[in-house]
């Protein structure tokens, strides 16, 4: 690899559509539906800031239930970023499909839009830890999961029949990394907001300009 022109890895960011009533379901008890899906709107355009600042490789927005809501057309004109559904199945075959597609080009990372405390150095760090021989990357969530998953392959037991939303999954990917005698990067622990106790850890954290009923407007519009 020419230390001056690193090899690119492509960012697919995973993200619903800011739909009041589907997007962050759990949190509209304490924000209400319409101030989960700003929130939702929020988490969407901060992801996509992250990913291009990151200045890794291409991004892509992987969109559901399909691309026609406002917001990611917003994404396309303000980030550059290619649209693209994503496909039908559960949340593996979903992540598979879209990074085996983009694997064809080289190494890739995927995300999805519920970390708030990621950064572009933690987006650096994981396409490094693929640019230097690992076979997958990951960022393993305090709850269990993983907000990052980064691979040169993408294979289907990685991804298949796998415990997705609970607290396992992240252990029961290593578990089948080991088995297939893979090597792999954890460059950092994060923490995502799923739940009303994580809505005031970010409230407490100070990483976006939240309200008690979501988000401001500055925060909802992307601004800053």
């Amino acid at each position: 690899m020419n230390r001056g022109n690193p090899e690119a890895v492509a960012i697919a960011v995973f993200a619903k559509a800011p739909l009041p009533g589907h997007a962050k379901t759990r949190l509209i008890p304490v924000l209400g539906s319409q101030g989960a899906a700003d929130l939702q709107r929020a988490f969407v355009l901060r992801t996509l800031e992250t990913a291009v600042a990151a200045a890794v490789g291409p991004v892509s927005l992987w969109c559901a239930p399909d691309c026609s809501h406002e917001l990611f057309g917003h994404c396309r004109e303000r980030f550059g970023a290619a649209l693209r559904p994503q496909t039908s199945g559960d949340l593996g075959q979903r992540m598979r499909a879209a990074l085996a597609e983009l694997c064809r080009q080289g190494p890739a990372l995927l995300i999805g839009t519920d970390c708030p405390a990621m950064a572009p150095a933690h987006l650096r760090a994981a396409a490094a830890a693929l640019r230097q021989g690992s076979d997958a990357v990951f960022l393993p969530a305090e709850d269990g999961g993983y907000v990052l998953v980064g691979v040169r392959r993408a294979e289907p037991w990685l991804f298949g029949d796998m415990p997705w939303g609970g607290s396992a999954v992240m252990a029961e990917t290593r578990r089948r990394m080991r088995q297939a005698g893979w090597r792999w990067a954890e460059p950092a622990l994060l923490w995502d907001v799923d739940r009303p106790e994580d809505w005031r850890r970010l409230e407490r954290a100070g990483l976006m300009a939240v309200t008690p009923g979501g988000v401001d407007a500055a925060s909802a519009a992307g601004a800053g």
